[in-house]
């Protein structure tokens, strides 16, 4: 087993996620097997309890666990799919340890930092890089692990004296350490600035580490002379400085790396025997592919997304990503507009009529409009108002989670006529619980209480979804929710109209909505979050409907009217060659976590106050 530590320097978010998943993503494409670890130095079990605004959207794998956003990366990047034991937490080993001393596994002897927190954790990781990831069962023959924060922080210590510690205990030719830092451009100076990066790599070699490789993310691309500094400076070969400047998107990232000569190093280091030259003329040319397409596309589409969460980005980073791949296959640039919640609601009409008006513009404008999931009361009004209006103006929509449980309480008081209908996360006492609390809730725990990871849906009848899913009786999704439509009432709201196309193996739930297309072009919602088996080159069948209908292309897309792949003559795949493409492309789409190709995805993000004038 090879092992490849990535840490970061100077600042957080740096970019360590996206350089950890595209090396791995570079050492697949040389035909090794590959898995991937995340720490993160809080004491927290897991990511289960975290607030959006704290570290961005929640993560759920097949097994149910909740994890930092980062391993949806590198799913989407590796094509694997990771354990809830893939992240490592503070509070994960100390809880083990602990559980250790209770039981007396160390007889009597004091339990301390060092040996036993710092053993704890590299026999995590060795335990951990061993267990398959692939559909083909082998075991990984690399191990990336990223950590979390930026060296010099208190609570990540006890990681780095443990890989201090771990470098020995594998040998020298079984690990290696790739040091992630912002070399800094001040544009009151035009100059690159190396101290910071200096800096880091010092407290990173005073704690036992020395970096074999330097990533310098910058603004711009630095020059040689001042990775020769960095060279001097850091103690590290000229040519193990490697630059990595802002780009079009992350699909640039691992040609980077590979441009600048990753995989020499890697395997000179490693000794993996992979550098062998020449490499076939189509060498990671899906990624060049997908880079290309993504920077070439002129068309644009406009999605308008209804949450809670709105003020940080990151809390619906799995949702911007799947919108992303759909936008993609149908040849349009993604501009994506954020809507709080809130702005929709009547009491910000009389509070602050200009937000007010302002929120009701962007969602009229918009061609297609998500609900995505979230928790508690606030906002819940607004999001039942894009509803209404989306179903009746038959605007394209697609709810996920708490967005299924909105259109079903707005379907039931506004077509039904109950008037009072809500659900019990809110209204205890309604007269109409239409959406409910499911067994599994735990009102007095919250961690890990949820119905959490892969479940089975069944398909009932014809269908939108069933369409764009390859007409196939049931799907595996991952979930994550408390709540579920109350099964009492369903025959009621189907006979009103509403189709509940998708039902767990139990029957019991409902994991599928859909109004008949011949209603609404496009109004559709799932319990379910589709969003995180979503791929580049596989989109997620709901995603990919709500950007079908968006762009006018649904109905063909559904009767497969049109079969060739002609192209126009300004080099682009036409609209007309959107069905074509698709239904060639998407014929296998992925019905779980594990059969999905996977590269990364990027965002074009406008504002919600900023005008939008592409034609």
């Amino acid at each position: 087993m090879k092992y490849i530590l990535v840490t970061g320097g100077v600042i957080s978010g740096i970019g360590k996620g996206v350089i950890a998943s595209s090396i791995g993503t570079i050492l697949k494409h040389c035909g090794l097997h590959v898995t991937s670890i995340k720490i993160d130095p809080y004491i927290n079990i897991d990511a289960g309890t975290f607030s959006p605004f704290e570290h961005g959207e929640v993560f759920v794998l097949d097994d149910g666990g909740e994890v930092d956003l980062d391993l949806g990366n590198y799913e989407r990047f590796l094509d694997v799919t990771l354990h809830r034991a893939n992240n490592i937490t503070t509070g994960k080993i100390y809880q083990q340890v602990i559980e250790c001393e209770r039981r007396g596994d160390y007889l009597g002897k004091t339990v301390q930092v060092v040996p036993h927190i710092t053993d704890a954790i590299q026999e995590w990781v060795e335990n951990v890089a061993k267990v398959p990831v692939t559909e083909d069962g082998k075991e990984p023959e690399v191990c990336i692990i990223e950590l979390g924060g930026t060296i010099g922080d208190i609570e990540g210590m006890p990681f780095v004296e443990a890989f201090r510690q771990f470098q020995f205990r594998v040998s020298h030719e079984s690990f290696c350490c790739v040091h992630v830092s912002l070399v800094p451009q001040p544009k009151s100076t035009g100059e690159s600035k190396t101290k910071p990066t200096q800096a880091s790599v010092k407290e990173l070699r005073g704690s036992g580490l020395s970096p074999d490789l330097i990533v310098c993310r910058s603004e711009m691309p630095i020059i040689d002379e001042v990775k020769q500094k960095i060279s001097n400076f850091c103690h590290v070969k000229p040519d193990r400085v490697i630059c990595i400047h802002d780009c079009t998107s992350t699909y640039r990232v691992p040609l980077m790396l590979e441009e600048q000569g990753l995989i020499q190093f890697i395997s000179e280091r490693l000794q993996l025997n992979i550098a062998t030259p020449p490499r076939p003329k189509k060498f990671m040319w899906k990624w060049r592919d997908l880079a290309d397409r993504h920077d070439n596309v002129r068309k644009v589409v406009e999605i308008a997304l209804v949450g809670k969460y709105t003020q940080l980005e990151d809390a619906y980073a799995s949702v911007t990503k799947a919108l992303n791949h759909s936008a993609l296959f149908v040849n349009r640039r993604l501009i994506l507009s954020y809507i709080e919640a809130t702005s929709l609601e009547e009491a910000t009409k009389i509070e602050n009529p200009v937000k007010y008006h302002q929120a009701w513009q962007i969602l009229c404008r918009s061609e297609g409009v998500i609900v995505p999931g979230g928790f508690g009361k606030r906002g819940m009004e607004g999001k039942i108002a894009a509803v209404t209006w989306c179903r009746t103006t038959r605007k394209p929509f697609l709810g996920v989670c708490l967005g299924l449980q909105a259109a079903v309480i707005e379907f039931t008081r506004n077509v039904m006529n109950w008037k009072d209908a809500n659900t019990t996360e809110i209204d205890a006492d309604t007269p109409y619980p239409v959406v409910i609390d499911m067994p599994e809730h735990n009102p007095g725990q919250m961690g890990g209480t949820m119905r959490l990871g892969k479940r089975t849906t069944i398909f009932h009848g014809d269908s939108i979804l069933k369409k764009l899913y390859g007409n196939v009786g049931a799907i595996d999704e991952r979930h994550r929710h408390r709540y579920e439509v109350n099964p009492e009432y369903v025959d009621q709201i189907e006979k009103a109209g509403l189709h509940f196309v998708g039902r767990d193996d139990s029957e019991t739930r409902m994991e599928i909505m859909e109004l008949p297309i011949a209603t609404h072009p496009y109004f559709v919602a799932t319990q379910y979050h589709p969003e995180y088996i979503s791929r580049p080159l596989k989109p997620s069948p709901p995603y990919l409907g709500l950007l079908l209908a968006a762009v006018g292309k649904l109905q063909p897309y559904l009767n497969n009217a049109m079969s060739s792949n002609t192209t126009s003559e300004d080099g682009e795949n036409s609209d007309d060659d959107i069905v074509g493409l698709l239904r060639r492309n998407i014929s296998n789409v992925s019905l779980s976590a594990t059969s999905t190709p996977a590269t990364p995805c990027h965002l074009n993000v406008r504002s919600p106050t900023e005008s939008h004038t592409e034609g």
